[in-house]
């Protein structure tokens, strides 16, 4: 009878330090990350000044480019979370691939943060992973293009917004560390201008693969 209540005080004990330990996780999950952004780069072939002789369509690419992400998590329940993603502006380069014009034409610069609601599927167990959905906003700037480009300047819209939708999964280490690994595919387009008119439209839609840690408070 002794080792049947000592072995339920332990049972307890147990469950009880269990309990504990998923609650000092807390709400909060900071994650950093390195992104890789694969950048689709559709685009409508010219019009106006940029006739689709001079400007075919899927002519004009932005580079793909690896870059630094950090994202802030809240936790709303336990299997659900909202996850904002921020990153330094980024510097893309701009090129046309084929037709007369086709050279390097100049860069810019943009900032893409995005705000995704997630669902945990095991979120409490090791293997932790999730789907989301939510919306990009993307401010374009510091435009540099060649000028002179059929007769006059070609520019950028400052601003995209699009859906952005998100797979991932957090592999728990220790002390509440995390191991990440996440794929969103994102949506970021700008219309292309000559002047006041517009060109064509360029869809940049990266897939953006992500590796990383983070750790819950």
């Amino acid at each position: 009878m002794k080792v049947v209540s000592c072995a339920l005080l332990v049972t307890a004990a147990l469950a009880s330090f269990s309990a504990a330990a998923q609650q000092t996780e807390g709400n909060w999950m900071v994650r950093f990350r390195a992104t890789n952004l694969n950048m689709d780069n559709k685009s409508d072939a010219g019009s106006g000044a940029l006739t689709p002789a001079l400007l075919p369509a899927d002519a004009v690419k932005a580079n793909d480019k690896t870059i630094p992400e950090v994202d802030i998590t809240y936790f709303i329940a336990p299997s659900w979370a909202a996850e904002l993603v921020l990153t330094i502006p980024q510097k893309q380069t701009l090129r046309i691939t084929n037709g007369p014009l086709a050279e390097p034409i100049g860069s810019f610069r943009h900032l893409p943060p995005t705000l995704l609601l997630q669902y945990h599927f095991n979120p409490t167990g090791e293997l932790r992973p999730y789907v989301g959905a939510g919306l990009n906003y993307t401010m374009i700037s510091n435009v540099r293009v060649r000028s002179n480009i059929a007769g006059a300047d070609m520019y950028l819209d400052s601003r995209s917004f699009g859906p952005a939708f998100q797979v991932g999964a957090d592999y728990k280490l220790r002390d509440n560390w995390f191991l990440n690994v996440d794929l969103k595919k994102i949506y970021i387009d700008t219309d292309i201008k000559v002047g006041t008119t517009k060109s064509s439209h360029l869809n940049l839609d990266p897939v953006a693969f992500s590796v990383g840690i983070g750790k819950r408070f």
